[in-house]
């Protein structure tokens, strides 16, 4: 069978040809392969201990508990079982004072601003980055201990 066909004015066309050599692909599929089997036990999955509610430790006595509501309002109040005035309803407050307004409750309760324990408690429909901008406000502020309110699960 000839490869090389003529046409009718004596010119001799070539036919295409319409084979794929996917020998090539073979070839480099097997070495990614390869790279990919010595590699995968070479690399090490990263493991995160999340924490969870029972190991928790207990919430101190004296603290500032800022609330964060749904609609991002924040309460803050002085929760003193020895103080009843401490006690009292929570009051509401800005982002912008909330530094302020929890180095007042640590004067009140008799504690330095880095003494204070700070415990945030949030909604479970706000946005985390409604926590974490109070977090960070009071953490820039000198507040080093904050911790975060959770609540267990009934079992």
């Amino acid at each position: 069978m000839p490869a090389l066909q003529s046409s009718s004015r004596g010119h001799r066309s070539r036919r295409a040809l319409a084979d794929i050599n996917v020998v090539p692909y073979i070839d480099v599929m097997l070495v990614l392969l390869i790279i990919f089997m010595v590699t995968a036990p070479l690399i090490t999955p990263t493991m995160v201990k999340l924490p969870t509610v029972g190991n928790a430790p207990q919430a101190p006595s004296v603290l500032v508990q800022v609330t964060i509501q749904k609609d991002d309002m924040l309460e803050v109040s002085l929760r003193d079982p020895k103080s009843k005035a401490a006690n009292a309803a929570p009051q509401p407050v800005s982002l912008k004072d909330l530094p302020q307004t929890v180095q007042q409750l640590a004067a009140q309760a008799g504690l330095s601003l880095d003494a204070m324990p700070v415990l945030i408690a949030a909604d479970k429909n706000v946005k985390y980055n409604a926590v974490m901008r109070a977090l960070n406000l009071l953490k820039q502020h000198g507040v080093e201990r904050v911790g975060l309110a959770v609540q267990s699960n009934p079992s």
